[in-house]
This record gives structure tokens, sequence and C-alpha cells, in this order.
């Protein structure tokens, strides 16, 4: 549990354990009993980034009183996707004893000393009443119990399900039959809001061409990749170089080619707003954002192409887990940098410039509304070379693809492609404000941003919407430099 949360809940055990002198309730204590009370009910979860290999699990019963999630000391020892199987293991050995343990640490979530204490009762006392959670073993899994866990073997998208039949016991701990579940299963009707970093270390980057170098940095590390890199912390860099198509006849001078970098310090943005475990909750939103920095070059004469041609150069997943009060939530983040270049292959350019800014894509969810998208992108650019020669026209994107959804489920997808695009009617260059031409041109710096909503959002326990969203084309464009003789 994140400190915050912790340091909540110990401030909330001390405002309600009893005074150590008894005295007559005055109108300032019942008021401050009124305002404890008051934030009791609020019950809003801290969100965090979960420690570095993590492999926190939380568990809920929503059949019992007490049914909130809690953290558990079950794990998920293994998962098979295709028959939804899971092996749920204990830190408590079968014979061991449990009374040490914290009374919320069972699966079936509840605190009562008869669902999770095998201490005998004092003499003389009733014998506690049977209840469906007490006649469970502590620290087993039993039917309708949701659990939450952090990536695990099998899951290495982290795992959301509800037992749905135990199968029964094997030497790495007991086998069930699971189901998907949601997650107002286990969230109920608290709230939780919250941006977390992802640690720019914790990317798996594949490079798909030879060119590309990679750089990052971090409080406790930074990695170089090429020579003379600087990267602001918690950014994440990719430096790439790849000749483009070029027209048949074009000579060896107007060979096409990008080089340049992204950098990116992405994030992901979480709120949850509940109104219990039944029902669906008030408030939903997931989504990615962060701040953009590329540097890049467009030189030659790329070969024409009317439909965008789009060269990947790497691709980069992450499994970041957030810590929502006791419940690990993990998020699925997947970028892929591309290079995309359309054209008519009439027009010669050599166009440099450097572009700054942050974006936001997401889903939000309310009752009233439902689902819908958010995307924003403020981004602006700096012509540091330009030259356009003969007629023509060309665009180029440095873009990323992101993808965002929870324990497997993708829920946004967002494109974001800075470009920069050139036209003339004639010879002209230039460099920095002084330019000569034979004819009319211009070049525009540009960002679209656009993405979809899927389906699988539902899993925050929302009503389930019949087609995928658009999240809306967001469009701007500026011009860099242009003229006419």
């Amino acid at each position: 549990m994140p400190a915050l949360a912790a340091s909540a809940l110990l401030l909330a055990a001390g405002c309600s354990s009893p005074s150590s002198q008894a005295e007559p309730p005055s109108a300032a204590g019942r008021q401050a009993d009124a305002g404890t009370a008051a934030s009791t009910a609020d019950r809003s979860l801290a969100v965090a980034a979960a420690p570095t290999g993590s492999t926190a699990t939380a568990a809920a019963h929503p059949g019992d009183s007490a049914g909130q999630a809690h953290r558990t000391k079950l794990s998920v020892s293994s998962y098979d996707s295709k028959t939804r199987r899971a092996v749920i293991s204990s830190a408590i050995p079968p014979g061991g004893s449990s009374a040490s343990s914290d009374s919320n640490d069972g699966a079936g979530g509840t605190s009562s000393p008869s669902a999770s204490s095998s201490a005998p009762a004092p003499s003389g006392s009733a014998p506690a009443a049977t209840s469906p959670s007490a006649s469970r073993a502590p620290h087993r899994p039993a039917v309708g119990d949701v659990i939450a866990s952090a990536p695990a073997p099998g899951a290495p998208n982290g795992l959301l399900a509800e037992v749905t039949k135990v199968i029964g016991e094997t030497d790495e701990g007991t086998e069930v039959q699971t189901a998907p579940a949601q997650l107002n299963a286990l969230l109920g009707d608290d709230t939780a809001k919250g941006s977390v970093p992802v640690d720019p270390a914790a990317f798996d980057i594949d490079e798909l061409l030879p060119d590309v170098d990679v750089s990052w940095s971090r409080t406790t590390d930074v990695h170089v990749g090429p020579e003379g890199a600087t990267v602001p912390l918690g950014s994440l860099r990719l430096d790439v170089r790849a000749d483009l198509p070029t027209v048949g006849n074009a000579s060896t001078s107007a060979a096409a080619s990008v080089s340049g970098f992204v950098q990116v310090a992405p994030q992901v943005d979480f709120r949850y707003g509940g109104e219990g475990a039944d029902a669906a909750p008030a408030s939903a939103y997931l989504g990615v954002s962060g701040d953009w920095t590329s540097g890049w070059s467009l030189k030659g004469r790329a070969g024409g192409s009317a439909a965008p041609v789009r060269i990947p150069f790497a691709t980069l997943h992450a499994d970041p887990v957030l810590q929502v009060g006791p419940v690990p939530v993990v998020v699925n983040l997947d970028l892929t940098c591309y290079i995309q270049i359309s054209g008519d292959g009439k027009i010669t350019v050599d166009v440099e410039q450097s572009l700054k800014g942050d974006f936001k894509a997401a889903g939000t969810f309310g009752l009233g509304q439902g689902w819908a998208p958010v995307s924003s992108s403020d981004m602006k650019s700096t012509p540091v070379r330009t030259s356009v020669t003969t007629a023509g026209s060309v665009q180029a994107a440095l873009g990323a693809q992101a993808t965002v959804g929870l324990y497997g489920s993708v829920g946004v997808v967002a494109d974001l492609a800075p470009y920069v695009r050139g036209e003339g009617t004639g010879t002209v260059t230039g460099t920095d404000s002084v330019f000569s031409a034979d004819g009319s041109w211009a070049v525009y710096g540009g960002v679209d941003l656009s993405g979809t909503l899927r389906l699988q959002l539902t899993i925050f326990g929302t009503p389930v919407f019949q087609r995928d969203i658009p999240l809306g084309a967001l469009h701007r464009e500026w011009k860099l430099a242009g003229g006419a003789s």
C-alpha cells in the first residue's frame, strides 16, 4: 500500500481509538465526530506507482457483508489464458498458523474474527455464528472471490478474475476456474484519482530499423544511446535515421531520408468514482498523456504515393502497476514509433524543424453521458532549415501510435502524428529567414491526433457500448515559411 494510503489508514485508526480519559461529549466533540464520519464516508483511495517488481494481490468477496477489497497473501502461481484456469497459492503453509496474519488477508474480504482467526473462543463464551466466510479455510480462494493481481506467470498483463469453481489442491496451490471480472467489484463505492509517470527503463523496446538508438533517464540511472544525447529526467528518447523510397530516376543527391529523434515522457491517467459494486460507477477515466519533443529533418525526393506509407522503426511495451488503495491496477501501454511519408514524387525538399509540446488521449465516463473521447495536443515548432525545389507536394510525419488498456484489454488507441508539409510551384531555397524563390512555395508544420475508444473499457463496470467510438480527429497546422517571387 502506498505510504499516503497507509498514513491515511493509521490516521483514521487513531481518530477512531477511544480516549484514554473519559469525558462527556461537547459540541466541539460532536462536530469533530461528524467530520470524522464524513471523512470516513469519503473513501478516497490514493493512486501511486507500485514498487518495481511488485507482486501485490487484492481480493474481495462481494457476497459478504464486509466485501471491500483488501490486500491478501494469496498470489497467482500460474494462469492459462485459454482455459481461464489459475493456481492460487498462499504465503501461509497449509498446516501453518494464521494467527499472526492480518484478518483482512483472507480471500473472502471479511474482517470478522470467525473468518480469519483459528484461536479458540474464550472459556464460557457462546460459539461463534457460522457464516459462508467462516466456513472457508483462511487464505484459500472460494467461489465468488474476485482477485486482482500484478503480472504473474501466465498472466503477463496482470489478472482480474472471479473464481467460479474450486477444482482442487495441487503442489503449487489451489486450482480454480475463473471468469473475467470488473473493477467495480473491487473498488465498489470508493473514489480514486491520479496520474502516474511510466518509468522509461520499464519499456521493452524492439528496434525495427538498423539505425535506432535508445536513451532514457531516471532518478537512479541513466542510459545514453547516441553520443551527446541529453535526456530530461523521466523521459525516453529514440534517435532514428532511415532511407525512404525514392523516385526511380532520382539522382544520388536527391535520395530521400529522414533523421531525427522522438523524446516522450508518458504518464497514465486514472480516475474512478464509484457508487457500489453492484452498480455502474458514477465516473471513470483512462488515458495516456505526456510531454513530447522531437527534432528531425527530411531531405531529398521521396517516391510518389497518394496513400501515406508508414514505416515503423520501434515498438515499446510496458505494464506499469498502479496501486489504487489496496488494489493493483495493471495498465498495459504500447507505443509504436513510425515515419510516414506521402506526396506526388515531384518535389525535392530539405527541411529541418524542432517540435515541442504535450498531448492527451483518453476515454471518460459519466452516468449521464456514457463514454466520451478526450483528446488534446499543444505543439509548437521552429523551422531550422527550409528548402523546396521544383513543383509538387510532400508530407512527412514522425509520430507514435499509443494503446492503453487494463489487464490485457485495450481500451484507448491514439495516434499522434506531428508532421511537416511542403508544396511549391517552382524553385525555392532558403536558410533561417533568408529565402530566394522563383514561383510560389510554402512549408507547414502540423499535428494530427486521432484514435478510438474500445469496447473493453467496460472493464470498469460501466454499461456496454456496441461499437468502437472514434476519439475525433484533432488537426492543427501552422505555416513555417513561404512566399512567392
